[in-house]
């Protein structure tokens, strides 16, 4: 107590969105293959799920994505092939152009990572999140690796991936 009355911790402040004004999430994946495609393609397809009312949801090369896709998103999804025990180019690629502009404007940004591994994905795991804490942005997920050779059953995980995090986002989990 200060002067008689208790202190308390002033609320978080609120991000103002208009009524019924859809969320966005954005998935950045390299897709150098067609199995990386369908991928891409079934992550995006969860994320779309009916049952998600109010999310917007769009997919991106790493390529073709700019800093102001990132500061439209309210939440992320990266995905990338294991390259020599590494993220794509594509994707660090990304990480280069956008790094200082998403940098302080991002914060606790939700996103989550699939990684299409033919070993153990853990090499491209820590780079990725290496950045992301630089970005201070939040896992909330625990990161899907898609390891060994392929199997029928990653387009299921990652499809289920991205209806999570379409859902996550439109119940305001995140």
């Amino acid at each position: 107590m200060l002067f008689g009355k208790s202190r308390r911790a002033a609320p978080p402040p609120k991000i103002w969105r208009a009524r019924n004004m859809p969320k966005r999430l954005l998935i950045v994946a390299h897709t150098p293959s067609q199995n990386l495609a369908r991928l891409r393609d079934a992550v995006l397809s969860g994320a779309r799920a009916p049952e998600i009312e109010d999310v917007e949801t769009e997919a991106r090369s790493p390529f073709e994505t700019r800093p102001e896709h990132v500061l439209a998103a309210q939440a992320v999804i990266l995905g990338t092939p294991e390259n020599l025990g590494y993220m794509s180019g594509a994707l660090k690629d990304f990480f280069d152009r956008c790094y200082y502009p998403l940098l302080e404007k991002t914060e606790g940004l939700p996103y989550a990572l699939f990684i299409r591994a033919g070993s153990d994905g853990a090499g491209t795991r820590r780079a990725v999140e290496s950045i992301t804490t630089g970005l201070r942005w939040r896992s909330v997920h625990k990161p899907l690796i898609c390891r060994g050779p392929w199997r029928e059953e990653f387009v299921d995980e990652v499809h289920e991936l991205g209806m999570l995090m379409a859902a996550g986002l439109d119940a305001g989990i995140f």
